[in-house]
């Protein structure tokens, strides 16, 4: 199981290293200086003099990720806000866990292509063109899938077994917009008469899907 995700991790970062999203680099290294305060399109240089292996590591991905919503999946990034040294590289990783019937909601990533690699169970997965075609596939342990970027795509767990994969992305920051949460649960708030009219469903559907996805106090 070990040589199958070195592998694909190989795989991954030789073929995203030809075609990264993100801009190219212009030196050999430039860890993100998040303390900086300075707003630019990436983060900021640490003095070279600072770096450190840290900035070049993270064990976040090793064990599964604590579930603790209603859609049943967690996602852990392993981005360039957990990992500086990745800052002007334009590659990023991501570990998903799922319940038996935990879902991925159907989003975007709006700076990346992602590819899977399922490290147990088994997913349906899929995405929507922007011709509005489901292109979908059930996956199992072993398989990858890849979802082009910034198209609609999800993942859903119809097993009765725990899951989990092994996201890549072209961009060391790939940026997720659920379609959900982005339209129901915006502040300021998307105005009632945008949602009735889209969606063809009167202010009180409205309101229970807003109250839904509405972020719990604590």
């Amino acid at each position: 199981m070990a040589a199958m995700v070195s592998a694909y991790l190989f795989v991954f970062l030789a073929l995203f290293g030809m075609a990264a999203s993100d801009p190219d680099l212009l030196q050999d290294l430039c860890v993100a200086n998040k303390a900086a305060g300075i707003k630019v399109n990436g983060f900021p240089c640490k003095d070279e003099a600072n770096v450190t292996e840290s900035d070049f590591f993270f064990s976040g991905l090793a064990n599964p990720g604590v579930i603790n919503n209603s859609v049943g999946s967690v996602v852990t990034g392993a981005n360039v806000e957990k990992i500086p040294g990745l800052n002007t590289l334009g590659v990023s990783l991501a570990r998903i866990d799922y319940q038996p019937g935990g879902l991925n909601p159907p989003h975007t990533h709006p700076r990346a292509t992602e590819i899977i690699f399922v490290l147990d169970g088994e997913l349906d997965v899929g995405f929507i063109t922007t011709s509005n075609k489901l292109i979908s596939k059930s996956v199992k342990k072993g398989d990858v899938f890849v979802f082009p970027k910034g198209l609609v795509h999800f993942q859903k767990n119809n097993g009765e077994k725990p899951a989990s994969v092994i996201a890549g992305f072209n961009s060391q920051l790939p940026g997720t917009q659920s379609l959900a949460v982005a339209l129901f649960a915006s502040t300021p708030p998307v105005p009632d008469n945008v949602l009735t009219k889209a969606f063809q469903i009167g202010t009180k559907e409205v309101d229970k899907i807003k109250n839904k996805l509405a972020p719990k106090k604590s």
